[in-house]
């Protein structure tokens, strides 16, 4: 059985091999796997959780490249379709001196962007009690129906439905339009995660009151705020939690939300009914904080994420 199932993209990462540089400068780059929803998928394996990944490649060398990556990691791929008609998709990132980055993606349309509704594999979301989606599926009309067929499919099952917003404003028409994709993803989930960017660009203000006032409903159970260095806020109904994060010698971001993830949905995998319970959300935020923390030392997203091991050891020694 599937402990989760990941819908999403699938992509290359070109990382650049220095840091501080705009993306017209850097001369030299390194490939890495990479993509959202496989992020969480791969790290959700590293921790030790049962994860398929649901999307689509090109049938091409990327495409297969990434498919085996995905299977050497122990992610099922079954769900996993190919596409003659398009590419793979690509992003190049450009890593700021202080880890963070930009993106310039290649996906005009890349073979994510053709999953019809028709290729949902619904025995996979069966299979798994959650499903976990992002943003990036719903940027253009095509892949967001598919998407939120998706998303809909699992929570008429019952499933839990886990949504990061993930907002990557290139990919979308215009900033109304990812607003609405991404209230679209919202009103659907029972787990919310955004940072306080993106917070702010769906209702103006960084506080977390603004996840409860403009962005919750009743089917929702947990709402999480990434904060960056200083950690995450979680609300539930029954209030909120701040959580603080783990100091380490960052290099790279890319990754480090998709990382976050999966640690959360790692930690609250234990039990699914005690969402409400203050202590045992407190202990699955500061376990997602360390996920989050250990993918940023170094570059790329899938080749950055840590194992439990390496989680637990950062969790034992901080206070």
């Amino acid at each position: 059985m599937t402990d989760v199932l990941c819908f999403g993209d699938l992509l290359i990462d070109f990382v650049p091999t220095t840091s501080g540089l705009p993306l017209a400068e850097v001369e030299t780059f390194r490939r890495a796997p990479g993509g959202a929803a496989a992020n969480v998928a791969v790290g959700l394996a590293r921790l030790g959780a049962k994860s398929a990944f649901m999307g689509k490649a090109g049938d091409d060398v990327f495409g297969h490249l990434l498919a085996a990556t995905l299977d050497a990691e122990g992610v099922d791929t079954s769900p996993l379709r190919f596409d003659k008609r398009a590419r793979t998709a690509l992003a190049f990132v450009s890593l700021k001196a202080d880890g963070e980055r930009d993106f310039l993606f290649y996906r005009h349309p890349s073979a994510d962007m053709l999953f019809d509704r028709e290729e949902v594999d619904r025995r996979a979301i069966a299979a798994a009690p959650v499903f976990h989606f992002d943003s990036i599926s719903l940027a253009a009309p095509d892949p967001r129906e598919t998407a939120l067929f998706a998303a809909d499919t699992a929570k008429a099952a019952g499933k839990l439905v886990s949504f990061d917003a993930n907002l990557r404003l290139p990919l979308w028409t215009s900033a109304d339009d990812a607003r609405a994709g991404i209230r679209a993803g919202i009103e659907r989930a029972s787990i919310v995660k955004l940072s306080d960017d993106e917070l702010e660009f769906m209702t103006g203000e960084r506080e977390p009151k603004a996840m409860r006032e403009a962005l919750w409903h009743d089917g929702l159970k947990l709402m999480v705020l990434s904060v960056g260095k200083a950690g995450s806020i979680l609300l539930n109904r029954e209030g909120e939690l701040t959580v603080p994060t783990f100091k380490v010698a960052s290099v790279d971001t890319t990754g480090a939300g998709d990382g976050f993830v999966a640690g959360l949905l790692a930690g609250l995998m234990h039990d699914l009914d005690r969402l409400s319970d203050k202590d045992f959300v407190y202990q699955a935020g500061r376990f997602a904080n360390a996920v989050g923390a250990l993918t940023t030392i170094e570059r790329g997203a899938i080749p950055a994420l840590p194992s439990r091991d390496q989680v637990e050891a950062l969790v034992a020694q901080s206070p």
